[in-house]
């Protein structure tokens, strides 16, 4: 309209238009009708200012619309082309390498002898890492030589942001991570109050930080996602956010020790009344990778908790949640 409306005048728009002059309220078309006068006749109910989106009604003038230190979603690059955005200043992709150690393994596609395992957490941990946006360097097995691993370790550290292995950091005559990470650098901690995952060890080679994870599979599955994925995100400059379990009702029994952290691998079902249960995986054992693809996530519990019965609340996280 050439002229702003008036009082009890209607004009016609389409869906996303710019309001006319004197209007404050869409009506939508199919719920209007045009008697024989040629009046626009609206039906009752609907409040001053309905379906009328304002300028700055989203992200005021002013308000933080992306913050600093957030992982990237599909919804944050939406807000950032929303602005008109083409380019975000974020950090470059953390580049992590991950070595496997142990005589005992073979890799996949290759020759195994009898008393060989196929290599399978080094696999599981770069499809973990890339999850989380790394570039990830596949650095192959290392055998079970004290030298030569820690001279491995030494070699690479400069290529890397963050050094990860799987397997030789327990208390065994072959298992070398520890001595190797003492030898090419220096060990900031080893052992956690964990299970799975008791063997973990943490140390600098050359500035370069490393995480030794346990060898069986599920425990190194566990301190990934308490170790390692935490240290990525802090790595990668990304602010803490804790991961937050969700309750449910156990439907199993339980014993643990006191000070230590544990986590169960549990599948949830719909309870009669309707309230989620998690049920717990039949099988003990860190080595059982078949616990982890038949499972929805981990219920943790915590240092004090010792018994687990069932009608119980218990932390549920379930595993699309940890990456």
């Amino acid at each position: 309209p050439a002229q702003p409306a008036r009082p009890g005048q209607a004009v016609r728009i389409f869906t996303g238009a710019p309001m006319p002059d004197g209007t404050d309220t869409v009506f939508m078309q199919e719920d209007v009708r045009i008697d024989d006068a040629g009046n626009v006749i609206l039906p009752s109910g609907l409040k001053p200012g309905a379906n009328v989106r304002p300028a700055g009604e989203d992200i005021a003038r002013g308000h933080v619309a992306l913050a600093s230190g957030r992982r990237l979603r599909p919804q944050d690059v939406a807000v950032a082309a929303a602005f008109g955005l083409t380019t975000l200043d974020v950090v470059r992709r953390l580049r992590v390498g991950v070595f496997s150690t142990g005589d005992e393994l073979a890799a996949p596609g290759g020759a195994r002898t009898e008393a060989q395992l196929f290599d399978s957490n080094r696999f599981m941990l770069i499809a973990m890492l890339r999850r989380l946006g790394c570039e990830v360097g596949d650095l192959g097995i290392l055998r079970d030589e004290r030298a030569e691993l820690a001279d491995a370790l030494k070699q690479v550290a400069r290529r890397y942001d963050l050094i990860l292995t799987t397997g030789g950091v327990s208390t065994g005559e072959e298992d070398h991570v520890k001595a190797g990470i003492e030898q090419a650098g220096s060990l900031v901690l080893w052992r956690m109050a964990i299970k799975p995952g008791r063997p973990v060890a943490m140390g600098i080679i050359d500035g370069t930080p490393l995480i030794g994870l346990p060898g069986n599979p599920v425990a190194s599955f566990v301190t990934f996602v308490h170790v390692v994925r935490p240290t990525v995100l802090a790595l990668s400059g990304a602010v803490p956010s804790p991961l937050l379990p969700m309750p449910v009702r156990a439907a199993f029994s339980y014993k643990k020790k006191s000070g230590r952290r544990e986590y169960v691998r549990a599948s949830l079902r719909r309870a009669a009344d309707g309230s989620l249960e998690a049920t717990k995986f039949p099988r003990e054992g860190a080595g059982l990778l078949s616990s982890l693809i038949e499972t929805d996530g981990l219920i943790e519990l915590g240092e004090a908790v010792v018994r687990v019965e069932p009608g119980d609340a218990v932390g549920f996280l379930g595993y699309a949640d940890l990456l």
